[in-house]
């Protein structure tokens, strides 16, 4: 009797088989994967064109398969807002963390999205500076120990976190944005519907869009993989919570 090997999973077309570079345990795959999935399912390969940012993915310019290129500290939304305008037919999106997003890119993410931009953003938000070592984020929580606040963040010295998307739903022209969590399988399926709402969103040339992705980062978190998805739901989930913070009439 012999055996037929059968492929019953396979890497999605929106990826390229160049090896990552994050550390185990770190979300920043699966998340590539779920964007990656969403654009191949909406057969918008061939006409989307992404923005890296700085931090640890910087090299996501490597993994998508679609046009893409990188802009410098939290430049993204400014270069794809030029993208977009010139190139209005292509889906453009921004993958930026929160150290590019919300401290270097915070004047670029607040006038994109206060403009109404027809582009969408993917915020990956762990509550450090990853890349660079561990320092203290915009997001960091209150009592979180980094590099730089090795007691732990204090709100009278360093101040609160930033929600960022609770601040930019305050933005007439804002159409979209949700917060999901990847800390377990039924919020890593919320994670990608709200990516493909987002995407189709620009694609119905509806305004800006954003989905705040809550991450991991267990090298500089002090913990294991399993252990670092459950700081996320015990500690990041209540002072970021999830949902749709705005959702334009025409939005789906």
């Amino acid at each position: 009797m012999s055996l037929e090997m059968q492929q019953v999973f396979k890497k999605t077309e929106g990826l390229t088989d160049k090896i990552t570079h994050y550390c185990p345990g770190c979300t920043h795959g699966i998340i590539h994967r779920m964007v990656a999935e969403v654009l191949e399912e909406m057969d918008v390969l061939e006409e989307t064109i992404g923005v890296a940012s700085v931090g640890c993915s910087v090299l996501s310019y490597e993994y998508f398969n679609c046009d893409m290129t990188q802009a410098p500290h939290g430049r993204a939304p400014a270069v794809a807002t030029g993208i977009k305008r010139v190139l209005p037919d292509r889906m453009v999106f921004t993958y930026q963390g929160d150290g590019d997003l919300a401290s270097i890119g915070m004047g670029e993410i607040i006038h994109a999205a206060a403009r109404g931009e027809n582009i969408t953003v993917i915020f990956i938000n762990n509550a450090i500076y990853g890349m660079t070592g561990g320092q203290m984020a915009p997001t960091t929580l209150v009592g979180q120990k980094t590099t730089t606040t090795p007691d732990g963040r204090m709100a009278n010295k360093q101040g609160s976190p930033i929600r960022m998307s609770e601040m930019l739903a305050t933005l007439d022209s804002v159409a979209y944005i949700e917060r999901v969590s990847t800390h377990d399988i039924k919020h890593l399926r919320s994670t990608k519907k709200a990516i493909q709402r987002a995407f189709e969103t620009q694609k119905r040339e509806l305004g800006f869009s954003m989905v705040e992705v809550l991450s991991t980062c267990p090298t500089n978190w002090g913990y294991d993989p399993v252990e670092s998805l459950e700081w996320v739901k015990e500690n990041m989930v209540p002072v970021y919570p999830l949902g749709v913070f705005k959702q334009m009439q025409g939005v789906e």
